[in-house]
């Protein structure tokens, strides 16, 4: 039997869109697998009272998530946030999105883990890995950071820099000892093959050297850091010691009941003090 030479071109279409349809379901399936296997392995990372078996069952969290991450289209899967466990957070455009999180371990002292996943110019993904070298960072509040080399934290929030392209700030939450933790403002650069952390732009004498914020407080106190889009700033706490005699001591700090906000400008931030903020309440 004879193909007629008008109905082939059409006929290939259908059995194109049949195919595509097949991968389609069955990456849909293997990725639904997977994310039963990283809510399990999550849980396990967060509950196992056995230090040893909390670190596995993370090593084999983050080769799942991976396996997850390589599949067509995955920066458009919102399934992934159901994982409680860690956090999600997208560029507003939706044009990356950064994986973040902790494990504590006996001794109260936290690791973190981190990958990031963005949009090139051709259509494909990239995904690199964060990796969390934050003991051996020389004067971390200075220093110019990559991915391999990374300052762990947990963030919750991302604001696009709208005077620098592919400019990003981060705000985040670290656990770093029982008695200290730590919130954290950070500068993302993102391009098309590359991930850079760190920059100064944070124009004040007593900031002229810092590539980041680095606020640390009282383990068991509670720091106020959120972006105020309406008023494109991060309002923040003001951190002070119980009493001048323990200044330099940051378990013996906390917010002071009085507020202060960094500022967004075109390309840099500017802080503002005692800001006087209206109970909303």
């Amino acid at each position: 039997m004879r193909l007629n030479a008008k109905r082939a071109p059409l006929l290939l279409f259908f059995i194109s869109i049949i195919y595509i349809s097949g991968l389609r379901a069955q990456t849909i399936e293997v990725n639904h697998v997977l994310l039963d296997s990283l809510n399990r392995l999550g849980y396990k990372m967060y509950n196992e009272t056995n230090e040893p078996e909390r670190l596995q069952a993370n090593y084999i969290f983050i080769k799942t998530l991976v396996q997850y991450l390589k599949s067509p289209h995955s920066i458009d899967d919102t399934n992934l946030d159901t994982l409680k466990m860690i956090a999600i957070r997208r560029e507003p455009k939706n044009n990356f999105r950064i994986f973040s999180w902790h494990i504590r371990l006996n001794d109260g002292s936290y690791r973190y883990y981190g990958a990031i996943q963005w949009r090139t110019k051709d259509g494909s993904l990239s995904l690199k890995a964060l990796v969390d070298r934050s003991p051996l960072i020389d004067k971390p509040e200075e220093a110019s950071l990559d991915n391999n080399n990374w300052y762990g934290a947990q963030y919750y929030d991302i604001i696009p820099m709208k005077g620098l392209p592919q400019h990003y700030l981060l705000l985040g939450w670290r656990g770093t000892t029982p008695k200290v933790t730590q919130k954290v403002i950070d500068v993302l650069h993102l391009t098309e093959s590359s991930v850079a952390f760190g920059k100064k732009i944070f124009k004040d004498p007593a900031f002229a050297t810092a590539s980041r914020l680095i606020y640390s407080y009282n383990a068991r106190a509670t720091m106020l850091m959120k972006y105020e889009k309406d008023k494109d700033r991060i309002v923040m706490d003001h951190l002070a010691p119980a009493t001048p005699s323990l200044k330099g001591q940051f378990e013996h700090y906390g917010p002071d009941m009085s507020y202060d906000a960094w500022k967004i400008k075109t390309d840099y931030l500017i802080l503002e003090e005692d800001l006087p903020l209206k109970n909303e309440n």
